[in-house]
C-alpha cells in the first residue's frame, strides 16, 4: 500500500521490497495489539450466542479462523445490536462479524467485505396458522422483528403493526404463543429454531429480500478489510469454510446452486 516509500536502488535485492508479516500487521489499526477483536449481538443463535458464558456459533468460528489466517489472536465480544456500528466507530472493536446485511445506508458509515453468506428475509408463522399463506396475507397483521434490523423496513410494507424484539428467539417464541401473527427474520435463524429449538413454526412464501451478509470494518482500516477478504477467499478455496458451515447448518452456505 505504501510501496513508494520502500523502494530501493538495489534492484537485485528483491526481498527487501516485499512487505513482511510484521510490516503488514503494522498497517492494521487494531483496538488491542496482537488481537482481532470482532463484535456481534450474542443473541442470534445459531449464528452467534453465548453458551456457558462463552460466545459461540457460526459467526464466532468464522471470526476465529480469519484471525488465525491474519496471524492474530481471536477476541470475540458482544455488543447491543442497536449500537453495534457506533461501538466500532468508537474503536471498541475492529470489525463486526454478526450476520450484518450489507446495505447502502450502512455503507455510508462502514466498509463491507465480500459476503460470507447469502440469506434473506423469511416469513415464519405458527405451525397451526391457516390464515397466513402468503406475504399478501400479512396486511394489518402484527409482525415481530428484531430491533434495528433491516426486517423492520420489510415488515412495514405490509403493516404498521410492527413489534420490535431484542432477539429473534423472543420474537419466534411469541409467534408460537400467539402474541404476534408472524415474524420476519433471517431464513437460517428461523429454520434453526425449528430444527434445533423445536419451535412449532413453518415458513411462508419465498424469501422476501435476498441479503448479502458481510463483515463490517471502519472506513479508515482498508488494509484490514483487504486481509479479511483474502482470508475468506482462502477458506472457501481450501474447504475450511464448507466444514464450518456444514457443522452449523448441514450445508455449505457459499455453495453456488
Amino acid at each position: 500500500m505504501v510501496g513508494g516509500c520502500g523502494q530501493s536502488d538495489q534492484s537485485s535485492n528483491k526481498e527487501s521490497s516485499q512487505p513482511t508479516e510484521s510490516s503488514t500487521k503494522a498497517t492494521l489499526k487494531l483496538t488491542k495489539e496482537g488481537a482481532f477483536t470482532f463484535a456481534m449481538s450474542g443473541l442470534f443463535k445459531p449464528l452467534n450466542y453465548k453458551d456457558k458464558g462463552e460466545l459461540t456459533g457460526f459467526d464466532v468460528e468464522i471470526g476465529k479462523e480469519i484471525a488465525s489466517r491474519i496471524g492474530l489472536q481471536p477476541n470475540p465480544v458482544s455488543n447491543p445490536w442497536e449500537t453495534i456500528i457506533q461501538g466500532m466507530k468508537g474503536k471498541k472493536y475492529d470489525a463486526i462479524i454478526g450476520s450484518m446485511t450489507a446495505t447502502e445506508e450502512r455503507s455510508k458509515q462502514v466498509d463491507f467485505t465480500e459476503p460470507y453468506y447469502l440469506s434473506g428475509a423469511q416469513i415464519f408463522v405458527a405451525e397451526t396458522n391457516e390464515s397466513i399463506k402468503s406475504a399478501a396475507d400479512l396486511k394489518d397483521k402484527v409482525i415481530g422483528v428484531v430491533q434495528a434490523s433491516t426486517y423492520k423496513t420489510v415488515a412495514e410494507v405490509y403493516t404498521d403493526k410492527v413489534r420490535g424484539y431484542p432477539s429473534d428467539v423472543y420474537a419466534l417464541q411469541d409467534v408460537t404463543s400467539g402474541r404476534v401473527d408472524a415474524v420476519i427474520t433471517d431464513k437460517i435463524v428461523g429454520v434453526s429454531a425449528i430444527q434445533v429449538e423445536g419451535l412449532k413454526l413453518k415458513l411462508i412464501d419465498e424469501i422476501l429480500l435476498k441479503e448479502k451478509i458481510a463483515i463490517a470494518v471502519n472506513k479508515d482500516n482498508s488494509e484490514l478489510t483487504k486481509q479479511i477478504n483474502e482470508a475468506l477467499a482462502a477458506m472457501v478455496k481450501d474447504g475450511t469454510y464448507a466444514t464450518i458451515s456444514k457443522k452449523w447448518f448441514g450445508v455449505d452456505l457459499m455453495e453456488k446452486k
